[in-house]
């Protein structure tokens, strides 16, 4: 028992306060909406490592094209992967993928009801599971993601020295979730603390003052914390070639687009635009500057303009390379980056819903 001085009432009225919290004031998320085991495992999977904001705009689309989990099963990976685009760290996809296939082939297209058995498939760890397992069924199970720990943390007044240290109280607050989750409503109690972690006591500036656990807080306000790892800054180049379709009429234009190697470690399989040779742009043929992030690199590019004759003299190949008609390039697994510049370029408004509109679901017996 890490908090003795915890009585049962000091723990029931800290349920109930939070639970009453969240019952106000939740969010009014879409996943939050169903029950459904399948839709709560994609709301998850997409929210590591993702903010909110942005996995709202994608979670339903993804679900309109892959309603079932016998739906993602039976979809070709390219696909899966171009509804993932923009949602970065596309391992999460590739995984999802897998795993429906895994609860098609082996369990009648069944996801299992249990943690335990939730985290023998592909992609989903110790937080995944509970978080499937209470919200969609009730089981009485705590989720410990970043929000919970600093929660908890903040609460108990602790902190972490070293890797051995981090492991240690890791485990602290593992134990002390167990104790204070609500096991009427395990679901809502693991959503009601990773929704205090994430609005109000967030990691700068917390809001202590319309906090629900403020009486039983030992820190109220900010905690030392180890400092993140300082982010790599990089210069790079992208060529943006286009070139009139066969058939005539802007919409019908083509771009160039390069496929990654398999064989790469990130991002294998995905399409991009094809990279400079030089990050220098002279000014008349630079098109924009955007800064792009991935894990912790910001990279700065620059985006040239590109004509036809001379793709192969500006741009270093480094995988199979295709035109493509710009409503197909919507609707193809592409880069975070390559989305990004062929949106700003107005390139690909409203193209990827139009498409994704004349495209039937994956049929399913």
């Amino acid at each position: 028992m890490y908090w003795p001085q915890r009585d049962a009432q000091t723990i029931r009225r800290m349920r109930r306060q939070l639970l009453g919290w969240y019952d106000a004031c939740k969010r009014d998320l879409p996943w939050r909406r169903s029950r459904d085991p399948y839709a709560i495992w994609v709301s998850e999977i997409m929210l590591q490592q993702t903010r909110v904001a942005v996995v709202v705009e994608r979670y339903q689309t993804f679900l309109d094209r892959f309603p079932s989990l016998l739906a993602l099963a039976g979809a070709p990976e390219q696909e899966v992967l171009a509804m993932w685009s923009g949602l970065g760290y596309y391992r999460r996809a590739r995984m999802l993928h897998k795993a429906a296939q895994f609860v098609v082939e082996h369990r009648a297209g069944s996801l299992p009801a249990t943690a335990g058995d939730l985290r023998q498939l592909s992609g989903i760890g110790s937080y995944t599971a509970a978080a499937i397992a209470s919200i969609a069924h009730g089981e009485p199970v705590a989720v410990v993601d970043g929000n919970v720990e600093r929660v908890l943390c903040r609460v108990q007044g602790w902190q972490a020295t070293g890797r051995a240290g981090a492991a240690a109280l890791r485990r602290k607050v593992e134990i002390m979730a167990g104790q204070l989750l609500e096991h009427e409503r395990p679901g809502d109690f693991n959503q009601a603390m990773m929704e205090l972690g994430a609005t109000l006591c967030a990691p700068k500036n917390p809001q202590c003052l319309l906090c629900p656990l403020a009486q039983d807080c030992v820190t109220r306000g900010e905690h030392k914390t180890p400092g993140r790892p300082k982010m790599l800054s990089r210069e790079i180049g992208c060529a943006l070639a286009l070139r009139d379709g066969p058939l005539p009429g802007p919409r019908n234009r083509e771009v160039l687009l390069e496929q990654r190697p398999e064989t790469n470690s990130v991002m294998p399989g995905l399409w991009q635009l094809p990279m400079l040779l030089e990050a220098e742009v002279p000014e008349d043929a630079l098109r924009m500057t955007v800064r792009h992030a991935i894990m912790q690199v910001n990279y700065y590019v620059r985006v040239r303009n590109v004509e036809e004759a001379e793709v192969a003299r500006l741009t270093a190949a480094e995988g199979q390379r295709r035109w493509v008609a710009l409503p197909d390039a919507a609707t193809m697994a592409l880069t975070g980056l390559a989305r990004k510049v062929l949106s700003r370029a107005h390139l690909l408004p409203r193209l990827l819903a139009e498409a994704i509109a004349r495209r039937s679901p994956v049929d399913v017996v």
